[in-house]
């Protein structure tokens, strides 16, 4: 029998506690990997030296992004006013102002799979029932803001335009640093691109581009995998959330280190708090957590997330758009069933 919500959390507290000399090991650390990498491509001339560097670098960035956003959690580095200026910087840089981010990031995690909830910071939801009562061009816009294509060009849908352009037009005064961000990536693009156009290219503009699909889809499949349940409003709560609605992303060591861990992201929802490196010992040690849905980066996966379109509330699973179009016949669709690896590859 599984221990109460509130026994969940309080067993999650444990590992709130961040090791400070870890994370700063881990900042650091990322930081020299990531300078030595730019340095690198700016050193070496040939494009066949530069350009597996500059793929490095879009992974390397997407870990940098997990130190921002747990540092933003307050699960690292807590009143270090070195650790706020450079992860600030960084979050700037890379079209993530901290504002806008922190503002929709919050409200993701008191909202994520809640039925009808707003679908700020995170990918939008319609049931087939809405779906069915909407206009053509209500049923467009969704479509396209859950294609493959859209996630797949995360560095202008999801970060150029969603995190700074629209912010900066919807409340220029509340996200002045949407503006900031702007015009310091403006700046550099320019800067090397006076310098060299194919620096340009390999140092910023292909990084951001593997970094900003592969955030974008781990943000997409972490909340729209096989076995999602959306919750109705009278059975949300946080643990709830976490259970049933945030997902276990299956990764090597390999990939689990450029992620940041992240796809522990159940136990991310459980406890914001639990800082990424702490992640994999929360999963061992509480059963409760042990036991999530699942998916991995396997195309085959990958495929089956983004068949996921609509919530269907009579069957009480995600449907893809045949089930909007079988109506009112019965689906036969049924969610995907992962097999599961033992404990101890997932999190060791």
């Amino acid at each position: 029998m599984l221990p109460s919500e509130h026994a969940i959390f309080r067993q999650s507290r444990k590992f709130a506690a961040e090791i400070r000399w870890l994370s700063w090991w881990h900042l650091l650390s990322t930081l020299a990997i990531l300078t030595g990498l730019v340095a690198g491509m700016c050193v070496a001339e040939a494009w066949w030296i530069r350009l597996p560097l500059s793929l490095v670098t879009g992974l390397v960035v997407v870990r940098m992004f997990i130190l921002y956003h747990d540092f933003l959690h307050g699960a690292i580095l807590r009143r270090s006013h070195l650790a706020r200026w450079l992860l600030c910087s960084y979050g700037l840089l890379v079209l993530n102002p901290p504002s806008i981010w922190k503002r929709s990031h919050d409200h993701h995690h008191r909202n994520v799979g809640k039925a009808f909830g707003a679908s700020i910071g995170s990918y939008p939801l319609m049931t087939t029932e809405a779906y069915a009562a909407s206009t053509r061009a209500e049923r467009w816009g969704y479509a396209a803001s859950r294609h493959p294509v859209t996630v797949a060009c995360g560095y202008a849908t999801v970060f150029l335009y969603g995190m700074c352009l629209r912010s900066l037009l919807a409340n220029p005064r509340k996200h002045v640093d949407s503006a900031v961000a702007l015009a310091l990536h403006a700046t550099v693009l320019i800067g090397l691109a006076m310098v060299s156009p194919a620096l340009m290219a390999f140092v910023v503009l292909l990084p951001m581009t593997v970094a900003g699909a592969l955030g974008a889809y781990l943000f997409y499949a972490q909340h729209n995998f096989p076995g999602v349940v959306v919750l109705p409003r009278s059975e949300w709560t946080y643990c709830a959330a976490a259970l049933r609605t945030s997902g276990f992303i299956r990764m090597g060591r390999l990939a689990r280190w450029f992620t940041g861990n992240i796809g522990f992201h159940h136990v991310h929802h459980v406890n914001a708090a639990i800082p990424f490196y702490r992640l994999p010992e929360a999963m061992r040690e509480i059963v409760a957590l042990q036991a999530p849905g699942m998916t991995s980066l396997r195309l085959a996966d990958i495929r089956r997330c983004f068949g996921l379109k609509l919530w269907d509330s009579e069957a009480g699973c995600m449907t893809g758009w045949e089930r909007h179009r079988s109506k009112p016949r019965r689906s036969k669709l049924r969610p995907w069933k992962l097999g599961r690896s033992k404990l101890a590859s997932m999190t060791d």
